[in-house]
């Protein structure tokens, strides 16, 4: 288990509000969406950090008159970011050392509780169950392999949000997402637009469900 690993979330938001200068400044659904496809693409910690940095640098240089707006989305840092993750895929490997789980079991049970309890309100109860029946105490010891089983439990779900969801909801969406994203079209690969489109829609969609997360990266949000 590598360092931060289920501190995703709140790492990046954290070190973005610092290098902004403003720690009551609030991340935007897209930010948060594109934090999740980075996560969801094995975008390392440390090269979103890093990206970070990289963008304000080089936003701070700029002219004067060039700053007249403020970095007001992670999407500014995109380019930066991805430019980090290739120099450290072709950088030495780093060694990974072994860190305490970043929450305690309890914390876990009352997150999968919380959730099942919210499936079958909702009317998903198989779901509901699947939750209810995973070994927690094996899995605790592997937290990695205990995501992937929500993970899989959660795309269930999803699919399910979606395909109940009205097209109108989702043409509105992806009005959202279009309206938020076009500052930033230029610095993002079409790959990266296609990832962050999904995620962006699928949190749209479980909102609107008032369906749950179920991944432990938010088991602290």
């Amino acid at each position: 288990m590598n360092d931060n690993y289920f501190n995703y979330f709140t790492e990046i938001e954290e070190h973005f509000q610092r290098a902004r200068g403003t720690g009551l400044f609030l991340l935007s659904p897209l930010d948060w969406a594109l934090i999740e496809a980075w996560k969801n693409s094995g975008m390392p910690l440390e090269a979103v950090l890093r990206g970070i940095d990289a963008a304000f640098e080089k936003w701070r240089v700029r002219p004067a008159r060039a700053r007249f707006q403020m970095v007001n989305s992670l999407a500014y840092c995109a380019q930066a970011i991805a430019a980090e993750a290739q120099a450290i895929a072709e950088g030495a490997p780093k060694v990974r050392k072994e860190t305490p789980p970043p929450f305690s079991i309890e914390d876990v049970q009352a997150h999968i509780g919380r959730h099942a309890e919210t499936l079958r309100t909702a009317g998903h109860a198989d779901l509901a169950e699947s939750l209810e029946n995973l070994p927690l105490e094996t899995l605790y010891v592997d937290l990695e392999q205990l995501e992937q089983r929500l993970t899989a439990i959660e795309e269930k779900m999803i699919a399910r949000a979606r395909a109940a969801a009205s097209e109108e909801a989702l043409f509105e969406a992806r009005r959202a997402l279009d309206q938020e994203l076009k500052p930033y079209r230029g610095k993002m690969s079409t790959e990266q637009l296609a990832m962050l489109e999904r995620q962006f829609l699928d949190r749209k969609v479980l909102e609107s469900a008032r369906l749950p997360r179920l991944s432990l990266f938010y088991l602290g949000l």
